[in-house]
């Protein structure tokens, strides 16, 4: 099998490094256990169970959802979370950039410690490294505690990858999802990290992302899924792998993010600060919650991250399931896609006849990550075969405006497709942090929701069915000769689109190689 195939080449470099005398810097990190502190729960009585009250019917489903469609309103929401929250915030990320958005988002967290919340923040290993000392800022406070998710012991340089190499199996075991809870009762799951990129504020590559926010019951599975992973043996208080400040520079620099942060100026929305204009704020965005019947399922943390990885996670099985039953239409987008055999042959035995499945997902052109569009480009004949309709987003894509609210990045820049989410038969939205890859199928932890909401359904088919016009993305077929070919407004072609030789060079070569599973 390639992953078998990678894992032995693997290994054998890893064998070749120790008896190289290397190893020293890359010892594992030991299993950890915790204190198993209570986890944070609802507030009995606070703005946001005096919203639900206010906004949610009682004849109707619980909980209320919002999609979150742009940038701009993710960052605005979450800002507003913060200066709304009274007693607790749980944030849980793969990716926080220490960058303008990133370092405001920690600033208000660490405003809001000073006020008496208390704040957890959870993030995965993989992109912490060079961002700790942001981190350590927020740890320092009394009320914030952070941690790392599966660290590799080096922080950088050779070490480092020596690390990444030398315990390959438990490394590729990733905590992909992302929450984020106030006060135990709103919340928000989906497809976005923190980050410029994310929030429609970098000047050259912005994402097309989605989240949902939720007010109600159902966010507390949004806790137990943030409770799963901070307890995990694999999730490591940062003092345990980062140095932290003496105690008065702690204090300085807290300061000094906090002095930072009070004014956002500089963003192209400005954010609310104070409890005040984050209250109407939110109230605006939950006098529109869409109630409906919904779950949460998540994936839980490795207990043994070294055992096989060949059986797909909880919310890979949730996604299956939905397919089996889907009816007449799939519609897929998926910022990474790849089905393999397996998955292939499992599809051709469930789908009904009359069942359409189309999918869009990043060209090589608009995908931020050339290894990974290498996967999709090892199986993209095979899933056409099969009878999958292929797209693939334009980096130029006319859309940009729509969904990203930053118009000069989108006249200069490029947009690339972050979310992930797939609508059956226009009645049910599965949408959060899981790619409709490999990865996500068998490694990574993910959170999805799944809607029974034949309004968010068709809101979300909608935007879909949008990016897969011709000015938004190309269409990949195969022609009467079985060759590739892309069509879209302005163009056909028989090789990759609007992008040079070596870019077009570097996928080929990727794609030859059998690591689908780890890209």
């Amino acid at each position: 099998m390639p992953g078998k195939l990678q894992t032995s080449l693997i290994k054998s470099l890893s064998l070749w490094l120790l008896l190289g005398g290397l190893t020293g810097c890359a010892s594992a990190l030991k299993p950890l256990e915790h204190d198993q502190n209570l986890a944070h729960e609802a507030v009995a009585d606070s703005f946001f169970t005096q919203q639900a009250e206010k906004h949610l019917s009682d004849s109707q489903p619980d909980t209320g959802f919002l999609l979150l469609n742009t940038g701009r309103d993710a960052f605005l929401v979450r800002a507003a979370l913060i200066e709304s929250a009274s007693q607790s915030v749980d944030a849980q990320y793969y990716i926080w950039n220490d960058d303008n958005s990133g370092r405001y988002l920690a600033g208000r967290l660490l405003a809001a410690a000073e006020r008496g919340v208390n704040v957890r923040l959870l993030l995965d290993d993989i992109n912490v490294a060079g961002k700790e000392s942001l981190f350590a800022v927020l740890n320092g406070h009394p009320n914030i505690r952070v941690r790392i998710f599966n660290p590799a012991r080096s922080r950088s340089g050779i070490g480092r990858f020596l690390s990444l190499i030398l315990d390959f199996d438990r490394i590729n075991r990733r905590m992909h999802n992302k929450t984020f809870v106030a006060d135990g009762y709103a919340g928000i799951a989906g497809g976005r990290n923190i980050g410029d990129e994310y929030f429609d504020e970098h000047s050259e590559l912005n994402f097309r992302d989605r989240d949902v926010m939720a007010l109600g019951p159902l966010v507390g599975d949004m806790t137990d899924n943030f409770e799963a992973y901070w307890n995990s043996q694999w999730s490591y208080p940062l003092e345990d792998i980062y140095q932290p400040q003496p105690p008065e520079l702690a204090v300085s620099a807290r300061s000094r993010l906090i002095n930072e942060t009070a004014q956002a100026q500089s963003f192209k929305a400005i954010p609310p600060q104070g409890h005040e204009a984050a209250d109407t704020l939110l109230e605006e965005r939950f006098a529109s919650l869409i109630q409906a019947p919904a779950k949460l399922v998540y994936d839980l943390p490795p207990k043994d991250p070294e055992a096989p990885t060949d059986t797909p996670k909880l919310t890979a099985q949730a996604l299956y399931g939905l397919v089996s039953q889907a009816e007449t239409e799939i519609l897929v987008e998926s910022a990474y896609f790849v089905l393999a055999d397996e998955q292939l042959n499992d599809l051709r035995e469930v789908v009904k006849p009359g069942l359409s499945i189309r999918a869009i997902t990043n060209s090589l052109a608009s995908n931020d990550l050339v290894t990974n569009h290498s996967a999709y480009a090892r199986w993209r004949e095979e899933m056409l075969e099969s009878g999958i309709e292929l797209y693939e987003l334009r980096p130029d894509a006319k859309g940009c405006k729509a969904w990203v609210l930053n118009e000069a990045a989108c006249d200069s820049g490029a947009v690339s497709l972050h979310s992930k989410a797939v609508v059956f038969d226009q009645r049910t939205l599965f949408v959060g942090s899981l790619n409709v890859n490999l990865r996500s199928i068998y490694l990574n932890g993910e959170t999805v929701l799944i809607i029974q909401s034949p309004e968010m359904a068709k809101a979300v088919s909608d935007d879909i069915r949008h990016s897969m016009t011709p000015g938004n993305s190309w269409h990949v077929t195969l022609d009467e000769n079985g060759d590739l070919l892309w069509q879209s407004a302005d163009q056909q072609v028989h090789q990759e689109p609007d992008v040079g030789f070596w870019r077009r060079a570097k996928s080929r070569f990727l794609s030859w190689l059998p690591l689908e599973k780890y890209l």
